[in-house]
């Protein structure tokens, strides 16, 4: 539509399989740009990612010509394939086949940046499933634990 706007601003939380800690500092100095890339393609805004060796955090405007569910499936497909042409030895890296993904307001935004980008100074307290609870909680959402982690 000619006439369509939209600011959809979402803190997108996945991990590696398993909660794997395969994101290393190397991989992590072109993991991340290389997301900022794609999420460019999908015509969006990266203003920040971060994270820690079994999961990343995203503060992303996505363009409402595009599912977030869709939006998060291509990120996480390309880097994976990126990752495993790009560091061979990386061969068993996989992303988890869920997400979260919260709504942010405009007003906030740097209040979520400084959280993603305090990251590696977070997880040093907590642990990233107490944290992903948290997040769960302070957003409203309903959880079964049973299926949580798997």
């Amino acid at each position: 539509m000619p006439h369509s706007y939209s600011n959809i601003l979402t803190h997108i939380v996945f991990s590696t399989k398993n909660r794997q800690t395969l994101i290393d500092t190397a991989l992590e100095a072109r993991l991340f740009p290389y997301i900022g890339g794609i999420v460019r393609q999908l015509s969006g805004k990266l203003y920040v990612v971060n994270g820690v060796e079994d999961h990343i955090h995203l503060l992303a405007e996505l363009p409402p010509t595009i599912a977030v569910a869709e939006a998060i499936g291509k990120i996480k497909g390309s880097s994976t394939y990126w990752i495993h042409q790009s560091f061979p030895e990386q061969a068993v890296f996989a992303w988890q086949r869920g997400y979260a993904a919260f709504s942010v307001s405009k007003s906030k935004v740097a209040l979520v940046a400084r959280y993603i980008e305090g990251q590696k100074e977070h997880h040093k307290k907590h642990s990233f499933q107490d944290e992903f609870l948290e997040l769960m909680r302070r957003h409203g959402i309903a959880i079964n634990e049973k299926y949580l982690w798997t």
